[in-house]
């Protein structure tokens, strides 16, 4: 990683925006929950992984007082208001070591791997993202229709993205007012004097200008809308799973315990097994471990492609397409040095986003991200200031794999992302760094800028831009599509629409590895927004 990616003021493992959460396995909450270690426990349903989708869950299942809920997560737990500063605060994103799972991508496209963080927290990423609160467009929702998904069209999804949120911005006909998630909508003079005048200059250059990137127009610029209050990260662990939550007697969770795989008999689910060899059994199992940790657990579990598995001597339970499509955003760092006195103060680190089509989108799918972040090393712009506009395909072509090395649970994943696999992925970020390139020359944000770092600006053919990608890029952390949902003639399809494992009784998929394809915006508020709606057809 160059020195340009460093990111001024933030302790940074790596940018993740909205991340979906990801947690993988067990053990105590603390005092207000009993301890579970009695091999005889039997629950209703049990959760595994308490992030972003897991809280969710064991938040809903658990208003029914009758039923019995377990979640298990690998990570820490701590009381809603005692998380700590690295898990907590808006200006440290990645979280630490003690707080991630420590995977790193293998090598791909112009040798490129990646540091792949994922939150080992109850609240899972949405303890250690930006906390981006954007959801995707209608243009995804009628993609996943077409593709022979019931029950998941843009006005199917929009209630439970209003019964997950709390906030006092946009339209009632759009917005929740009285769920568990706080979202507030960055204003103009909350943000940057950079991030204003970048917001300027694209409105200059073309863009609208949107209000609210969660009404019914939210493709063009503006600031964003947050899951952050008053420089704190509000994760799922803090408000899904508040102290009134946590106090309720049917629920128990338990934290810093691994998971192994879920015992499949005669094509049921009926218990987890842990790493330490002990079994819990529940009437309904639902995997939530993240993108990464979900198929990790079917494949260990015997759910996978069966080549793959017999080549470990893993008894194939369910012949099944385990990930085979893991998708990613790729993202591309351009970077400029700044006239000191005009950049202004860096806060906050993440402020403002364009929300835009390539050439080749789809109508009403914006495909383009451009962040306008206060990242990056001072000491290596020659004027001593720095910012980064940073680019993410949302649409990409390029998808990857995850795959066991072998069968413990403690060996990390094999993650191949693939990132810029295509070339159509490559060409297209050059027509996003033009596009950027456009938007920089013109208005108050040209001011500003004194060069133009990376990719630099004597570089303007296809091929020079596209040699210079692997010096500045990165990945924008929202991995999906590990376990999908599909149609009942989908060869991708590792679920049904309601996430329920094809050929396993009793199993789930609720995470973003559910998802069937990547959306176009960052992940954390659709993973919420799936939880919640499967939530309810786990009720019904």
């Amino acid at each position: 990683m160059s020195d340009t990616q460093k990111k001024e003021g933030i302790n940074r493992r790596d940018f993740i925006i909205g991340a979906s959460g990801a947690g993988i396995a067990a053990a105590t909450l603390g005092s207000a929950f009993a301890q579970t270690n009695d091999s005889s426990s039997h629950f209703d349903v049990i959760i595994v992984g308490g992030g972003s989708a897991g809280a969710v869950l064991a938040s809903r299942l658990s208003e029914d007082s009758s039923r019995r809920v377990l979640l298990l997560e690998a990570g820490k737990s701590y009381a809603p208001d005692s998380y700590p500063d690295v898990v907590r605060l808006q200006s440290i994103i990645g979280g630490d070591p003690e707080h991630d799972w420590g995977y790193t991508s293998e090598p791909g496209w112009a040798g490129a791997s990646f540091p792949v963080p994922r939150g080992k927290v109850l609240g899972g990423s949405s303890a250690v993202n930006a906390g981006v609160a954007m959801r995707a467009t209608a243009s995804d929702f009628n993609r996943w229709t077409k593709a022979g998904l019931p029950n998941w069209s843009p006005t199917d999804v929009l209630p439970f993205y209003k019964k997950s949120e709390r906030t006092v911005h946009g339209s009632d006909e759009f917005r929740g007012r009285s769920g568990p998630w706080p979202i507030h909508q960055l204003q103009n003079d909350e943000v940057s004097d950079m991030q204003r005048a970048f917001i300027t200059s694209a409105q200059m250059a073309g863009f609208p200008k949107v209000d609210d990137f969660n009404g019914d127009r939210p493709l063009g610029v503006g600031p964003y809308p947050m899951n952050n209050r008053m420089g704190q990260r509000l994760n799922t662990g803090m408000t899904y799973l508040s102290k009134a939550v946590r106090a309720r007697t049917n629920l128990t969770i338990r934290s810093e315990v691994l998971v192994d795989q879920v015992d499949i008999q005669k094509g049921r689910a009926e218990a987890v097994i842990l790493e330490n060899g002990e079994r819990i059994t529940g009437d309904e199992i639902v995997l939530s471990a993240g993108a990464y940790g979900t198929p990790a657990i079917l494949l260990r579990s015997g759910v996978g492609p069966a080549e793959s598995l017999r080549a470990m001597d893993i008894p194939v339970m369910a012949d099944l397409p385990v990930g085979q499509r893991l998708q990613e955003h790729p993202f591309f760092f351009t970077t400029w040095a700044a006239v000191p006195e005009r950049l202004g103060l860096p806060v906050p680190p993440v402020g403002a986003i364009l929300w835009a089509q390539s050439s080749t989108a789809a109508p009403g799918e914006g495909d383009f991200h451009v962040s306008a972040v206060h990242y990056g090393d001072p000491a290596s712009s020659p004027t001593g200031a720095i910012f980064m506009l940073a680019l993410a395909l949302t649409r990409p072509k390029s998808t990857g794999t995850v795959t066991l090395r072998d069968r413990k649970a403690r060996t990390s994943p094999r993650i191949a992302l693939n990132i810029l696999g295509e070339a159509e992925d490559r060409q297209k970020m050059v027509e996003g760094v033009e596009m950027i390139r456009r938007i920089t020359s013109q208005g108050p944000l040209s001011d500003i800028i004194v060069r133009e770092l990376a990719p630099g600006a004597s570089l303007t053919s296809s091929e020079d831009i596209i040699a210079a990608l692997p010096k500045a890029l990165d990945i924008y952390h929202h991995p999906t599509s590990t376990a999908p949902m599909g149609g009942d003639n989908s060869p991708h399809g590792v679920t049904d629409y309601q996430g329920r494992v094809k050929g396993v009784r009793n199993l789930r998929v609720a995470d973003a590895s559910s998802f069937p394809d990547v959306p176009s915006v960052a992940t954390n508020p659709t993973v919420i927004m799936l939880a919640e709606r499967i939530s309810t057809w786990m009720r019904s």
